[in-house]
């Protein structure tokens, strides 16, 4: 058997490296090189060296969608967590009707981004409207529609892996605490919680980075107005690339930047929760 393994590994492994490669390695190599050129095609590529970050580093609108993700990131990792927590330990209590509670809140999650986008801003500024205003109107409109949007998307989600991270959990845990005298809150922060952090890591990994290249929603419920104060990083290097003729390379150091910016943070958050795994 371990034979036939090793002779037939590669056959079924290679069509997929080279997939790989030819699909992502590549043309990710690519862009790179790219980002140090001017170029309006990638026939005409000239070399500019570090021009391009540069530019990007000193693009107002760049930074300010960098400080604008940033913020609706922490906002957004944080509400979804602790609320989609929050149900999933009220839907494990042996609640009537939990099965149907899971799949009403799992739904939105199964939505496509445009689509949910146009439909939030259809609902927000209908409330909107009553005071005269839009969503577009004044940014933090935009900021918290843009953060309701992606708490209505993501809980269910993210309900359903702690949901399962608890269920998981020995019960003979939880009632060996509550024999000792603990309170179900002391049972809740001292054995439930610790015992979750496996399934914190993958919450806190998916949110972080959903969060953090949000694009469609985005494009959708504000389309950056007003005066792209409410773009978040991938609709500002999106509206770079393509809307500022000339800017190809600029977007494209943006793109790279963006993506060193998400990769450091969402290798951070994994090392410092697998460490608190390791410790619990």
């Amino acid at each position: 058997m371990q034979k036939t393994y090793k002779k037939y590994f590669w056959i079924f492994v290679l069509p997929t490296l080279i997939a790989f490669i030819l699909f992502f390695v590549i043309p990710f190599v690519f862009g790179i090189g790219l980002s140090f050129c001017k170029f309006t095609t990638v026939t005409n590529a000239r070399w500019v060296g570090l021009d391009n970050y540069v530019k990007a580093f000193s693009n107002k609108d760049f930074l300010n969608a960098l400080g604008f993700t940033v913020k609706f990131t922490v906002v957004s990792v944080i509400s979804i967590n602790v609320i989609a927590f929050i149900f999933a330990y009220a839907l494990t209590r042996g609640i009537k009707g939990t099965n149907l509670f899971r799949t009403t809140f799992f739904m939105p999650n199964l939505i496509g981004g445009i689509v949910l986008g146009y439909i939030w801003q259809l609902m927000i500024n209908g409330v909107l409207s009553g005071f005269g205003a839009t969503i577009t109107t004044d940014p933090k409109y935009g900021f918290w529609g843009l953060v309701i949007l992606m708490n209505w998307q993501q809980i269910g989600y993210m309900m359903i892996i702690y949901i399962a991270g608890i269920q998981n959990i020995p019960t003979e845990l939880v009632e060996a605490a509550k024999i000792d005298g603990a309170t179900r809150m002391q049972a809740l922060f001292k054995v439930t919680i610790p015992m979750l952090m496996s399934s914190v890591t993958i919450c806190l990994f998916l949110t972080l980075t959903n969060s953090f290249k949000l694009f469609d929603q985005n494009l959708a419920l504000t389309a950056g107005a007003p005066s792209k104060k409410t773009a978040l990083m991938a609709l500002d290097i999106f509206t770079t690339f393509y809307n500022r003729n000339g800017w190809e390379g600029v977007g494209q150091a943006k793109a790279v930047i963006f993506f060193i910016i998400v990769g450091v943070l969402a290798l951070s958050q994994l090392y410092f929760t697998r460490n608190k795994e390791v410790e619990n």
